[in-house]
């Protein structure tokens, strides 16, 4: 028996020593960088969580899913469950002051903390992969508007262009080597200076078509026509898909946000900073509806058009609207911007996890990311049909699970008063522990349904 207790209490105390070897390893890297400003903070938050999500992917979910029914829903999900799983991800990386493996180590300890950043680690190699591959299709087609007028004609060119693998793939090669070039300059040598860049920009280019659409004889009308909601054509799918969009938009997913998270100061005031981003993540999407919703409604184009809105229905709008040609010149730049800016923050999460595993610098860190990338991107590049299939599990699926998986490892890893601490600092206030407990309890099993009902919408198909 004495024997038994000796080897149980030598096994804990080895296992103890193991997982503070970890933590140490992982968690207090030399000089972590930090943003340089609270401005700088918000933009580049803003700048992760704006991207084709906002521009691509709302407006046509709003078309698809019930109209401006969808977007009512689509705000309440923001408020009531997008913004808590923004602030528990903030809060992990914060706490963590490291990348992935060291944030979920740090929760979870070596074993569990390791295998889920691996596994999101792989998870965002994979995706950032094939979104490459899109944001060269959206370059291309604003370099091509610079060229020729949209037409039937050269809509079809625009189409066999983009099925050129070759074509596009050398184009993502391209902005392969930019994006990892930023990131060899750091955060506030690349990743903030480009950020304070593109999102003014992106904002611009959008106030200006936004004004150009609403000059168009009947716009305002068609528009404020499609604003009124008809609750009762919503279904349990459109439900569904308004609070897929919620946690899709705000790059939720374990990963973006975890990672940034650890480059905040410790006086920002996470609750601040998840509301700011997702106001900024929110209006990026409604500025980009602003001007596609009455343009197409004017033109009598299908809104329900699904993920071919950019690549097929918009070239004819701008075929047929006054000025269409530079109209979509500036589009797709805007997009393809802000689009390359979630592409960054991709890389930044796999440059961090890296380095922190293999212990290399970031130079020799971007030099092998840039190589695997570019095998991974390969497949895509020659066949669109496999970024739907890849896009299915590690894009909406892996980026449910991961942050529910952070909501998980900051609530009952690290444990309600190290939680509390990170999410508001040491000052109580009465309604604190309420939303603990939310993020704790409903906001993990809201992700749950999410992940079950995505799986399940799959296996019906």
């Amino acid at each position: 028996m004495s024997f038994c207790l000796n080897a149980s209490r030598i096994w804990s105390e080895t296992d103890k020593l193991r997982n503070n070897h970890y933590k140490t390893r992982y968690t207090n890297l030399a000089n972590r960088p930090v943003f340089s400003s609270h401005f700088a903070t918000v933009l580049t938050l803003v700048g992760v969580a704006v991207g084709l999500g906002n521009v691509w992917r709302f407006p046509y979910m709003m078309g698809k899913y019930g109209g401006s029914a969808f977007l009512f829903v689509y705000l309440l999900f923001t408020l009531l469950f997008a913004i808590p799983a923004l602030m528990g991800e903030v809060a992990l990386g914060k706490a963590a002051r490291s990348g992935l493996v060291g944030a979920f180590t740090n929760a979870l300890g070596n074993l569990w903390g390791r295998t889920v950043g691996y596994l999101l680690l792989g998870t965002i190699l994979v995706a950032s992969s094939y979104y490459v591959i899109v944001i060269a299709n959206v370059f291309y087609s604003a370099y091509f508007a610079t060229q020729f007028d949209f037409g039937a004609e050269t809509v079809t060119l625009l189409e066999q262009q983009l099925g050129n693998g070759w074509l596009q793939y050398g184009l993502a090669l391209f902005l392969l080597a930019a994006s990892l070039f930023i990131l060899l300059r750091g955060l506030q040598g690349g990743i903030e200076p480009v950020s304070k860049l593109f999102m003014p920009i992106f904002l611009v280019v959008i106030l200006f078509l936004i004004v150009s659409a609403f000059r168009l004889e009947g716009a305002r009308y068609h528009f404020f026509q499609f604003l009124r909601p008809d609750f009762s054509a919503l279904k349990a799918q459109h439900v569904f898909a308004a609070l897929g969009q919620a946690f899709y938009s705000l790059s939720l997913g374990g990963t973006f946000m975890v990672v940034y998270g650890s480059y905040i100061k410790d006086r920002e005031q996470i609750p601040r900073l998840a509301v700011l981003t997702s106001i900024g993540d929110v209006g990026a999407a409604l500025l980009a509806s602003l001007f596609i919703v009455p343009t197409i409604l004017v033109f009598g184009l299908d809104m329900t058009s699904g993920p071919r809105l950019i690549f097929s229905t918009l070239p004819h709008l701008f075929g047929v609207m006054p000025g269409g040609q530079w109209a979509g010149v500036l589009f797709m730049l805007a997009l393809g911007l802000a689009a390359l800016l979630s592409l960054i923050a991709a890389l930044e999460v796999a440059t961090s996890g890296f380095m922190e595993i293999f212990d290399w610098s970031r130079g020799t860190t971007l030099l092998a990311i840039g190589v695997v990338e570019a095998l991974l991107a390969f497949p895509s590049a020659f066949d669109a049909d496999v970024i739907g299939v890849l896009d299915l599990v590690f894009g909406s699926g892996m980026q449910v699970l991961g942050s529910g998986l952070a909501l998980i490892a900051l609530t009952w890893g690290l444990g309600k008063t190290k939680a509390l601490n990170q999410l508001f600092g040491r000052e109580r206030a009465s309604w604190h522990a309420a939303y603990f407990r939310w993020i704790k309890w409903v906001v993990p099993g809201i992700l749950l349904a999410v992940l079950i009902g995505y799986i399940y919408s799959i296996a019906i198909r």
